[in-house]
């Protein structure tokens, strides 16, 4: 019998109260009867705006059949019935939750997420069996105190609130595992953290950390810990001791430098792109023995040492948007399943190599260890416009370009690259748009937002890079211009694609759309079989989920496609 009896309004007939016929048709009585038997309630979406006192009562009245089976085989006796474990109220509208949230104290799982919810009841402290409560995409501003009670608590899901700060005794929380902070509004992460000491995955991203405490290496178990996306310009020494570490995402933040991994044996994926990283070097790499990814994308890395060949096990490494010229022949040792290099100034491969992928630069490179390394560090110094026979134009170093104003005219008939990134530029002049033999345009890093019509006149363009700019839409003119096979437009507003225009762009190999606002994806992208790398993380879609994207582009494009109406 449900140890409820007591709670329950008593019956001088049966000592029960009959339960209340105050359910209607958002909670069947099949449902209920069948969560009598099973210990597990599933309501979401069913547009509930408030939880009917039947599913909190659902361990303390009579059930309704009781009242009209008066024979009970052993599989009907509702006395027999087992305590609610497992609560699913999660997509509906509910703004708040009462105390009578105690009436259920035998909770394991309460999953609310996707609601309304402003607050937590006080009541919550009583859910003493709690292990997993997922309160995601909700609208918390604070957290009860009372919730640093839950002392069972493996699981806590947070993410997409508007937390500020956590309460007093956060660290009481001994048991959890796992705990996902991400999507709030915190500015510090409490020192107190490092009591969490069965934590193996920590999610803190998007939220506006400036730093991290040096105790969270007193996390012995982490193995998973997320802070993209915020605002870190360091990262303490101490992380580096964290020997469990394996998974480390620091991407979209402001560091400098990268941190030195003496402690991390088992470190199996690093992520620090989107920063603004300046050198990699051999101290940097001697002890990542176990990476199996390196990500270090659209940083101001101007160089890649030879120690890069130190990681035997590494798979995939992303060099693109950064500033190397070169690369060492020695990389063509590695037995890399991808490599990314676009949005480098590089000089000693030919696009058309880059172009045919990981496999082709790597067969590339190894060609050259013996015939050419003497000469591979040669140089070329970079200035504010290169010569003319180098068909190349580069203003990079004109930090305080505002307009395009030199008569780049004159160059028509030779230059191919031209490199515009980290300016002040707020449109593109039309001159730029006679450059009949451009086949790369950077324009990374400044405050566009649109592109003239007249660049479809570049008949030979293959690379655009528009990442760091204001753009709410993929520009138009992009759809037009055939021979386009990489378009890095990440770190925009970009809310919206035509995948049917893009379908007629036959030659795009490469679309990064990362770190924009894209509510959705449209499944027809799906038919855009020609695209080899689609880059979509760090938008605020809910589908394809995290584990579909981790699968690379085949599985997604599969994924889209299996989602067209028929």
């Amino acid at each position: 019998m449900s140890r409820l009896k007591g709670v329950a309004d008593r019956d001088s007939r049966t000592g029960f109260r009959a339960e209340r016929r105050d359910c209607g048709a958002s909670v069947p009585q099949g449902l209920l009867k069948a969560a009598r038997k099973s210990g597990q309630l599933n309501l979401s979406g069913r547009n509930l705006s408030e939880v009917p006192q039947c599913v909190w009562r659902i361990n303390v009245d009579i059930p309704e059949e009781a009242n009209q089976n008066l024979s009970f085989s052993a599989a009907e006796r509702w006395w027999e019935q087992t305590d609610l474990t497992k609560l699913i109220i999660s997509n509906n509208k509910l703004q708040s939750l009462t105390d009578d949230l105690r009436l259920l104290p035998a909770l394991t799982v309460l999953d609310i997420h996707d609601n309304q919810l402003t607050s937590l009841p006080s009541a919550i402290r009583e859910l003493e069996n709690l292990q997993k409560l997922n309160v995601s995409h909700n609208k918390l501003k604070i957290l009860p105190e009372e919730i640093t009670n839950l002392r069972n608590l493996k699981g806590l899901y947070l993410q997409h609130n508007e937390l500020t700060c956590l309460p007093e005794g956060f660290e009481q929380l001994f048991s959890l595992e796992d705990l996902d902070l991400s999507n709030n509004r915190l500015t510090i992460v409490p020192a107190s953290f490092s009591s969490l000491s069965s934590l193996v995955r920590l999610n803190l991203s998007s939220n506006q950390l400036k730093s991290l405490p040096a105790e969270i290496s007193g996390m012995k178990r982490l193995k998973h810990l997320d802070c993209n996306s915020n605002l870190l310009e360091t990262i303490p020494p101490e992380l580096a001791s964290m020997e469990s570490l394996e998974l480390l995402y620091l991407r979209r933040n402001k560091l400098r430098f990268l941190p030195e991994f003496p402690s991390c044996k088992l470190l199996k994926e690093l992520h620090v792109g989107e920063n603004q990283i300046e050198m990699l070097g051999a101290e940097h790499l001697k002890h990542l023995n176990s990476i199996l990814v390196l990500d270090l994308r659209d940083n101001k890395l101007k160089s890649v040492p030879d120690e890069i060949t130190l990681l035997q096990s590494l798979e995939r490494l992303d060099l693109s948007n950064n500033d190397i010229s070169s690369l060492p022949y020695s990389l063509g040792k590695l037995h890399l399943k991808f490599l990314a290099l676009e949005g480098n100034p590089l000089r000693t491969i030919r696009r058309e190599i880059i172009n045919k992928g990981t496999q082709e630069v790597l067969k590339y490179l190894q060609s050259k260890i013996k015939d050419d390394e003497p000469s591979q560090n040669n140089s070329v110094t970079e200035t504010a416009m290169t010569l003319p026979s180098e068909s190349r134009v580069n203003v990079h170093s004109i930090v305080t370009l505002k307009i395009l104003d030199y008569r780049i005219i004159e160059l028509k008939e030779m230059v191919s690259d031209v490199n515009l990134s980290f300016n002040k530029l707020s449109f593109v002049s039309l001159e730029l748009c006679t450059l009949q033999k451009l086949t790369f345009l950077d324009l990374r890093n400044n405050f566009l937002n649109s592109l003239p019509e007249e660049m479809e006149s570049l008949i030979r363009l293959q690379t655009i890079n528009l990442s760091f700019n204001r753009f709410k839409i993929l520009p138009e003119v992009l759809y037009r211009i055939p021979t386009l096979e990489t378009i890095l437009i990440s770190n925009n507003q970009v809310g919206s694609v035509d995948p049917q225009k893009m379908k007629t762009m036959e030659n795009l190999i490469t679309l990064d759309l990362q770190n924009n606002d894209l509510l959705q994806i449209p499944p027809e992208l799906g038919n855009c079989v020609n695209l080899r790398t689609l880059l979509l993380d760090g938008n605020p879609f809910r589908v394809p989920r995290a584990a579909i994207l981790m699968k690379g582009t085949a599985a997604i494009l599969e994924y889209l496609r299996d989602r067209i109406p028929t």
